[in-house]
């Protein structure tokens, strides 16, 4: 089965690292000079309102784009930091605004897992945590963070991260979706960082909202957020049921699974993809669809329970 044969994404993204570029009325954004397999063309900072302004999400710990973000708001006042979770491509960053600026750090939390880690499971490297992170104010489901001419409503988006949170600007029609949801790829959803279940529920409370346009962590804006989530869901729906199809032939480990199920994937991205498959199986082994010994861990064989 094809990989994402299903999502209408947009890899158009020309924006160049530090250009400043008003992508809606209120709401400017720049480019990090991070391009990877994981960050496409790089992290998007974004500038919301005018004079009195905040950041949301100052990117990796990166001088240069800290001084890019600083060159923006020239002759205006950073009252507010807004980070949407807690990945070295999103928060590292806040340190250097902050202390230029003063202005006051408001996230869901300092990282965490999804869950409690396995005995037999080592450290996923493939997080990419950052652990120093601390907000000035934690912010939880509903709270509003609001300045001059800008309010925005925390939106809980677990999944990606355990502390994952985008930040909905209703009367813009504009919801800021971090990493949850991206135009030009699927997100990595890696245990114990990571849940499926968590990321499944996530999309489905962000496709019930009314805001149309997505502004994401990597890439273009998407025009039609809540229809491309419903691709987002049956494409994940789908990819159970390719993982589901792959064990009715007999038990595997992961990265039989993963050659399986991602034809023609970019050989950086395999580590990713198991634990997105691990991610998966996880859930089914909690819903008694899928068996596996022991804990359901990166090394795990699973056949379908009987």
């Amino acid at each position: 089965m094809a990989d994402n044969d299903d999502i209408p994404f947009n890899r158009n993204f020309p924006l160049k690292p530090g250009v400043v570029e008003e992508v809606r009325p209120g709401v400017r954004r720049v480019l990090c000079d991070n391009p990877s397999p994981f960050t496409f063309t790089g992290t998007v900072s974004y500038i919301i309102g005018r004079d009195k302004v905040a950041i949301l999400d100052p990117g990796p710990d990166n001088e240069a784009h800290a001084k890019a973000l600083l060159d923006a708001v020239r002759g205006e006042t950073v009252t507010h930091i807004v980070v949407t979770h807690t990945h070295r491509d999103h928060s590292p960053n806040t340190g250097r605004i902050k202390q230029a600026t003063g202005a006051t750090v408001y996230a869901e939390g300092p990282h965490r897992a999804s869950r409690p880690r396995y005995e037999s499971e080592k450290h996923n490297p493939e997080s990419g945590a950052d652990r120093a992170f601390r907000p000035d104010v934690a912010v939880a489901h509903g709270d509003i963070v609001e300045g001059t001419g800008w309010r925005l409503e925390a939106v809980a988006t677990p999944g990606h991260t355990a502390n994952h949170m985008a930040f909905a600007w209703p009367e813009q029609n504009i919801t800021f979706v971090g990493d949850h949801v991206m135009g030009w790829s699927t997100s990595i959803v890696a245990p114990p960082d990571g849940s499926m279940v968590d990321y499944m529920a996530s999309l489905e409370r962000l496709a019930d909202r009314d805001e149309e346009l997505y502004l994401s962590g990597h890439g273009p804006e998407i025009l039609e957020g809540p229809r491309y989530v419903r691709f987002l869901i049956r494409h994940r729906k789908a990819r159970e049921a390719s993982i589901l199809h792959r064990l009715a032939k007999g038990a595997a480990d992961i990265p039989t699974l993963v050659r399986a199920i991602y034809i023609g994937i970019d050989p950086r991205l395999i580590t990713a993809a198991g634990y997105s498959v691990l991610a998966h199986l996880e859930d089914l082994v909690a819903r008694g669809v899928v068996a596996t010994d022991g804990d359901p861990v990166i090394g795990g064989t699973y056949r379908l329970a009987s």
